[in-house]
């Protein structure tokens, strides 16, 4: 993996089978499963440091960050089996389809080998389902050697319009349907984690992402079928020192 000037080496996208469930009580640190997140707007660049050297020291699967600072980040952690997740159309996912495209293809290039796209909640509720499915696919071709999780904003739907842009998702090739932005006033929910993975069945892995604070709720997310967590509460989550909140 390299920073901007030459590209990124990125692996093949990931299959329903390395995204199944494995309980942390059955050999599987927690830290295995969490996405390490800065994505407040006033994060200064010495936060990103600091946020991939602790993804590193307590091995965590990825830093989730905007792609502004995917570059930043590539560099920090070459070399590491740390993962860099980009975040896409964040936190709306109403930009333009090519805006999400570019903006994905530049933090590839950057050293992302995860997209996390926000996909076009409102087209989604008006029932455009050829256009969000689009909208998703556009994405997972233009960055087909990387897993693109689809945020669905899950505090913005019913259950219907959940398990409809679960759907939409798998169909259009997404690696993983994730729960929210954190900036939509959700959280994750086991009962959303467990409709995410009825519908996705073994196909998908499921992102359960907003207000995980604790270790408690992280593992009955997990039991529940999330295969990654989204938030800034790493740190808590394996019992190391958190000194603000990130998210």
């Amino acid at each position: 993996m390299t920073g901007a000037s030459g590209g990124a080496t990125v692996p093949p996208t990931m299959t329903g089978a390395d995204q199944l469930p494995r309980s942390p009580s059955a050999g599987a640190e927690l830290a295995a499963f969490v996405d390490h997140t800065l994505l407040r707007a006033d994060a200064r660049p010495t936060e990103f440091d600091r946020l991939c050297d602790e993804a590193r020291e307590h091995g965590f699967a990825a830093v989730c960050v905007p792609s502004g600072h995917v570059a930043r980040c590539a560099s920090r952690l070459l070399g590491t089996p740390v993962r860099i997740a980009a975040v896409v159309g964040f936190p709306l996912g109403s930009s333009l389809t090519s805006a999400k495209v570019f903006e994905a293809q530049a933090a590839v290039r950057d050293g992302a080998r995860e997209i996390d796209m926000v996909l076009q909640v409102g087209s989604l509720k008006a029932r455009d389902l050829s256009f969000v499915e689009r909208d998703i696919r556009a994405v997972v071709d233009a960055v087909a050697a990387c897993a693109v999780k689809v945020i669905l904003e899950t505090a913005m739907l019913d259950d219907e319009e959940k398990a409809l842009g679960a759907s939409l998702a798998k169909r259009a090739g997404a690696a993983f349907v994730k729960t929210c932005t954190g900036y939509g006033g959700g959280r994750a929910t086991v009962e959303d984690v467990r409709l995410l993975r009825s519908v996705v069945g073994d196909a998908c892995g499921v992102k359960a992402s907003g207000g995980i604070r604790d270790a408690a709720t992280a593992r009955a997310l997990i039991d529940a079928g999330a295969t990654r967590l989204g938030t800034s509460s790493g740190l808590a989550l394996v019992g190391g020192s958190v000194s603000e909140a990130r998210y």
